[in-house]
């Protein structure tokens, strides 16, 4: 595993800085194209719970088993499962609604009139409250891209491009209130990227405190976990942000398609 080391922080580092692409989209944009966003959000969506459920959880199951038996594995796969699921949910629940980071935002609220004139402090701390609250939310995403990485290569660029998708509206979310407040573009884009850096830290994280313990038991419980959160993260946030995004049944189009994109890049590496 040691050899992936390399891709496996780069590809944390891309899926964290996702953030400013949806910085800059917010900056050089007119119009938010919410078709395009529903499909791309169902699709990540679509990535996540397949390859959760049909390849995460089944490695982090073999790998128990076969160190602890059975009974013992499987009830160990179970409870990192939902343990992962746990885990993002409690992080989540103390993120404030008003700078939770999966409230719906769009390149046409740049546009709004407004005292655009650094004058404005509530939504000042609202966009810095929101990269804040990114930045604690992506770090358990940082550590489920590196670990799958690491494992599995094809699996963690999988994971990583659909968690670098996820996070482009987030981008928007802290780039909207920060520039309205200030009227600084150069300021509302530090923030956005510098919240998606939380990714990275989470994989040196991962690096430093678990590779050091890292045996068949450790890494079928991280794996379990991942899964857990993969899957919490599709059903809580991905699919309705997609579904607010548009009205239509173009999400589980996306969704779909992603399952079945999924499914075909595994068949290929079999």
């Amino acid at each position: 595993m040691t050899e992936n080391l390399l891709l496996a922080f780069g590809l944390t580092l891309f899926a964290g800085l996702a953030t400013g692409i949806g910085s800059l989209l917010a900056f050089f944009t007119s119009h938010t194209n919410t078709k395009f966003l529903s499909v791309t959000l169902g699709f990540s969506a679509g990535v996540m719970i397949y390859v959760s459920m049909v390849e995460i959880f089944v490695k982090a199951k073999v790998a128990l088993v076969d160190a602890m038996g059975v009974v013992p594995g499987n009830w160990l796969t179970v409870g990192g499962f939902f343990g992962g699921m746990l885990l993002i949910a409690a992080i989540d629940k103390f993120i404030p609604k008003q700078s939770n980071p999966h409230e719906l935002k769009t390149v046409e609220d740049m546009n709004q009139p407004g005292p655009i004139d650094g004058k404005n402090p509530d939504l000042l701390k609202m966009g810095t409250f929101t990269a804040l609250a990114i930045g604690i939310h992506n770090f358990p995403e940082g550590i489920a891209t590196f670990t799958s990485a690491l494992q599995d290569p094809a699996l963690g660029i999988a994971i990583a491009v659909a968690i670098a998708i996820h996070n482009i509206p987030e981008g928007i979310a802290v780039s909207v209130p920060v520039y309205f407040a200030t009227g600084d573009k150069k300021k509302a884009f530090k923030l956005s990227f510098l919240s998606g850096l939380s990714e990275p830290i989470g994989a040196i994280v991962a690096y430093l405190f678990l590779m050091p313990f890292l045996n068949d038991v450790m890494f079928g419980i991280i794996f379990a976990a991942v899964a857990g959160i993969m899957v919490f993260i599709s059903l809580d946030e991905l699919l309705p942000a997609a579904k607010r995004y548009d009205e239509s049944h173009l999400a589980i189009y996306g969704l779909i398609a992603g399952m079945a994109v999924m499914a075909l890049s595994l068949l290929l590496f079999i």
